[in-house]
C-alpha cells in the first residue's frame, strides 16, 4: 500500500515539472537560435547532435558551451561565426548547453 501510494505521488510529481526537452526546445526557439541550428542537422551552424557529439566525454563541455552561446565565436564549425548571446542570462545559457549536449 504504501509503495502504491509513493509511486503516485512520484508520477503526480513528474507530471506537473516542466518537460525539459520541450522548454529547451521552446526556449531555443525564443531566443532565435533554431534559425541558425537544428537538432539533427546542419544549417548555418552546426546540427546540435553533432555540437553533442563533439564534446562528449569532455568534462567541461556544459561550462565550455556556455561560454561559446554567451560570448559567440568562429573558427570552431566553419567560417561563419556565431553572434554573442550576451542579453540571455547564465540559468537559460545553461539549460541549452545541457539541452544540446543531451541531444542525440
Amino acid at each position: 500500500m504504501i509503495r502504491k501510494f509513493g509511486a503516485v505521488i512520484a508520477l503526480a510529481i513528474s507530471a506537473s515539472l516542466p518537460a525539459v526537452g520541450h522548454a529547451s526546445t521552446e526556449l531555443a526557439q525564443k531566443n532565435a537560435c533554431m534559425a541558425c541550428h537544428a537538432v539533427d542537422k546542419k544549417l548555418v551552424g552546426p546540427a546540435y547532435a553533432e555540437v553533442a557529439k563533439k564534446y562528449a566525454g569532455q568534462k567541461d563541455a556544459e561550462a565550455t558551451l556556455v561560454a561559446n552561446i554567451k560570448k559567440g565565436g568562429s573558427g570552431k564549425w566553419g567560417p561563419i561565426p556565431m553572434p554573442a548571446q550576451a542579453a540571455l542570462s547564465e540559468a537559460d545559457a545553461k539549460t541549452l548547453a545541457k539541452w544540446i549536449l543531451s541531444s542525440k
